[in-house]
């Protein structure tokens, strides 16, 4: 299951380990008990810091197991076999439950160690899920950190029953004390927020008390990322304020043009891309949308950015790097049920839709290769399509239709999505007769493309008929002082490689603007 390259990389890893750890095992008679146990026993060959010890919980799901350190509280769990996309959350887990520091802010850990109550998490993930790591890893450190906290992540391939009985339609989907708690990608601070009531106004309080940026990038992805890059090795005062350091690069499954990296996977080049700016004198700050922009009144003063907790940072240049979001429908039915059958990554989610009906909206390349992903998954796929004809590369035309459970139906405009609590099918208006028709399907994957995430600049910073910031040669904007770059910018091509060449431009250029501007008496006065 490890071979030996694996093992000794994690020979290499256990030196790390402070204190002894064991892994408490819970098997049945399964293929996949067999498989845990190999696994748990290869790991205890590989440091005498490590144990393997066969459980005794009748209660537990199985097969699962515990990291738990010898002597202490400190413990996780995983009702999985966590290699793929978690392996990564496994090793983690092995080490900080032996000792090894967390990468955290003590700021952070404190307020996770001061939180007041019971928290019992259980975190239904999927091996081909590249969100499902995030939001494991921080509840495993979340855990780790207080013994108030407990955390099981459960591989729903594993225990489709569970799956099925708690209505799980999406991956992560977190439970909290037996209940619906969240879906989606969570970090620390994001979970932190959520059960500290008053972690909020700390938040916004620390924020308001920063002095003035030099450059503030507004944005995290791969043009945020390159931006305040730039602008730090030119010895400024520069901050990131993101809502999810990494952007659009953490769904991404995987890279293959990325020049110099054969290959890699986005949450990787993302974990990458935040290390690299950290490494700098930068103050990120993430978990936190902006709301508005109020640019100065003069040239050279101080721009604000305010977020939605109400919290303002002010800064002499911006850029904007605010990437974009996946396209919706804008129909009925589809944001209620959303996480509930209605779905925008076939990586994650397609594996809870096993021997099931689905339909994927969208007939262009990302279309077409979910179809195919998951017609080996699904009972059936119907690919629906807006226009008369795919827009999908011939290659992938060929495949689909090659895939004996799939089905294309074009020039269909799909009108509403159908169900109560979850999605039981959809409706769609045949464009060349305008007859209304209804497809029964358990689960929807929308795949139309992407916006840019803009909405709070309208009326503010000059954008494009398609909402893209429109920028010069320069990444300039039409305000002065404030800079934009990426996939949110009138820049064509949205490639990471173009968006982090953006970014580069950008900061060069708010550099060149802060060397060649005033500062203007008002800003004196803010500073």
């Amino acid at each position: 299951m490890l071979d030996q390259d694996l093992q000794n990389q994690l020979k290499a890893y256990f030196e790390k380990l402070i204190y002894p750890i064991e892994l408490i095992g819970n098997f049945d008679g399964s293929k996949a008990s067999t498989e845990l146990r190999e696994l748990l026993t290869t790991l205890a060959t590989l440091s005498d810091k490590v144990q393997f010890v066969e459980g005794t919980d009748a209660a537990a799901l199985k097969p699962s197991f515990t990291i738990q350190r010898v002597g202490s509280t400190e413990q996780v769990s995983f009702a999985a076999i966590p290699l793929g996309h978690e392996f990564t959350s496994l090793v983690l887990a092995l080490l900080q439950v032996g000792g090894h520091p967390a990468r955290i802010s003590d700021e952070l850990a404190q307020q996770v160690r001061a939180l007041d109550g019971d928290f019992a998490f259980e975190t239904f993930m999927s091996l081909h899920c590249q969100s499902c790591p995030d939001t494991v890893q921080a509840l495993n450190l979340m855990s780790i950190l207080n013994p108030r906290i407990s955390h099981i992540a459960i591989d729903g391939a594993l225990f489709q029953d569970e799956v099925t009985q708690r209505e799980v339609m999406a991956v992560p989907t977190v439970f909290l004390n037996g209940e619906f708690f969240e879906t989606g990608r969570l970090s620390v601070e994001q979970l932190v927020t959520r059960l500290d009531a008053n972690a909020g106004a700390k938040a916004k309080d620390a924020i308001d008390a920063k002095a003035p940026f030099d450059v503030l990038v507004v944005g995290g992805g791969p043009a945020g990322a390159a931006a305040a890059i730039y602008a730090a090795r030119k010895g400024i005062r520069t901050g990131v304020v993101s809502e999810r350091f990494g952007g659009q690069v953490l769904d991404t499954m995987s890279i293959e043009n990325f020049i110099s990296v054969e290959y890699t996977e986005g949450p990787k080049l993302a974990a990458n891309l935040e290390a690299h700016v950290r490494h700098y004198d930068v103050d990120v700050i993430n978990a936190q949308r902006v709301a508005k922009l109020i640019p100065s009144e003069t040239e050279g003063g101080l721009h604000t950015v305010e977020l939605e907790n109400g919290a303002q940072l002010k800064s002499r240049t911006l850029i904007l790097s605010t990437g974009a979001s996946w396209r919706t429908m804008n129909v009925p039915g589809e944001n209620d049920l959303r996480n509930k059958g209605v779905t925008f990554c076939p990586h994650c989610d397609g594996p809870l839709f096993k021997g099931k009906k689905i339909a994927v909206i969208g007939g262009g390349n990302s279309g077409i290769e979910a179809a195919i992903d998951l017609a080996g998954i699904v009972d059936h796929v119907t690919v629906l399509e807006f226009a008369d004809t795919l827009k999908a590369d011939d290659v992938l035309q060929r495949k689909l239709a090659s895939m004996p459970n799939t089905a294309v139906i074009r020039s269909a405009a799909t009108t509403e999505v159908l169900g109560t609590d979850k999605v039981t099918g959809l409706q769609y208006k045949d464009r060349t007769t305008d007859e209304s028709r209804t497809l029964n399907v358990d689960g929807v994957f929308v795949q139309i493309g992407l916006l840019p995430n803009t909405r709070f600049l309208k009326d503010v910073v000059e954008l494009s008929p398609m909402g893209e910031i429109v920028i010069d040669p320069h990444g300039r904007t039409n305000i002065p002082g404030v800079f934009a770059a990426g996939d949110s910018t009138t820049t064509p091509y949205k490639q990471i490689v173009i968006a982090m060449g953006g970014g580069a431009t950008a900061a060069l250029s708010a550099f060149d603007y802060l060397i060649r501007t005033p500062v203007a008496d008002n800003q004196h006065q803010a500073a």
